[in-house]
């Protein structure tokens, strides 16, 4: 697998678990999210695509400035 793919995939990864435990902080500090838990892991999971696409598209432009 190439490095630019494995980075943007463990990004997303990041991206959704981050997500998912702040999530879960919230369930059990303040109470009740207005979605029902199948609705949080499909946020978690939409979040970790958006990030590991933006991640994936960024990474050269960044490489073009000097910042990876």
């Amino acid at each position: 697998m190439r490095r630019r793919t494995k980075s943007s995939l463990l990004w997303g990864a990041i991206g959704a678990l981050t997500f998912l435990v702040l999530a879960q902080g919230y369930l059990i500090g303040v109470g009740l999210l207005p979605t029902s838990y199948v609705g949080i892991v499909v946020i978690g999971v939409t979040i970790g695509g958006t990030v590991g696409t933006v991640s994936y598209l960024a990474e050269p432009w960044l490489a073009a400035k000097g910042r990876t």
